[in-house]
């Protein structure tokens, strides 16, 4: 369905990101992975995307506070692939504190990994996706891009940002061939969240199973997490052509959280 494209996803060495990576690999797409995890870890994951699905991998340690390294993260995907045909704006920092709290350093690394690099990878790569006369970009909200919730005001400002940059976008490229979406998925288990949940279990001496279940029953109504391989699989369904007239739309996976 997507032979031949070329994903870019930032954030997609671990986790959720490389979920998606798994899955637009598996339906043939040239896959750029970022990250700045261990090399090691990061050619066991390249690895094992050319050998199940024997597809061409890049990796990018592009900072993403650093314009210029993403302007040269564009520019390798350019001169490798012919550009990007998928962004999927996934890294994320989580720096959770209140406002009176939160340290201006951590605000302007939020404020750059979350949201600036958003705009920076779609602007680098939309004019060849307007060449093409198709394209498809994807950011990773979260349900706190829709409510909040006390101590992250980094974390909610950004994600919340993340929405309007996605209409703001999809409206200027609808007549382009180009969609731009965003999906707010629920509690994914997720390195950072399975150790915040065994860090809960150790503080107030009960099981993981228990502190897991704890976490998830207060935010999903399903009563499990959400599982990667749903967030990834819908990024998935809107490249397709049945995705195509999905635009500017916020989508959340969430397990019920966020029903009203």
């Amino acid at each position: 369905m997507l032979h031949g494209k070329t994903v870019l996803i930032t954030g997609s060495v671990a986790g959720l990101g490389y979920a998606m990576a798994e899955a637009f690999a598996q339906q043939q797409a040239n896959v750029i992975l970022h990250g700045l995890e261990p090399l090691e870890q990061v050619q066991t994951a390249s690895d094992k995307l050319k050998s199940q699905f024997g597809v061409s991998v890049l990796h990018s340690r592009a900072n993403l506070t650093v314009v210029s390294e993403i302007e040269e993260l564009v520019h390798q995907a350019n001169e490798r692939f012919g550009g990007v045909d998928i962004l999927i704006n996934n890294a994320v920092i989580r720096n959770f504190a209140a406002i009176d709290t939160l340290e201006t350093a951590s605000w302007d690394e939020s404020i750059a990994v979350n949201l600036s690099s958003a705009f920076h990878t779609s602007r680098l790569t939309v004019p060849t996706m307007k060449k093409k006369k198709w394209g498809r970009i994807i950011n990773i909200s979260s349900v706190y891009g829709t409510t909040a919730t006390p101590n992250r005001v980094a974390y909610i400002t950004t994600k919340t940002a993340l929405i309007g940059l996605t209409r703001s976008t999809a409206m200027d490229v609808a007549t382009d061939g180009i969609t731009c979406n965003a999906l707010c998925p629920g509690t994914v288990p997720t390195p950072p969240i399975v150790e915040r949940i065994a860090a809960n279990a150790k503080r107030e001496g009960i099981t993981v199973a228990q502190a897991e279940q704890d976490y998830i029953s207060s935010r999903h109504p399903t009563g499990r997490f959400v599982a990667m391989t749903s967030v990834a699989n819908f990024a998935v369904f809107l490249c397709s052509d049945a995705g195509k007239d999905i635009t500017g739309a916020v989508l959340p996976v969430d397990g019920g959280w966020t029903v009203e």
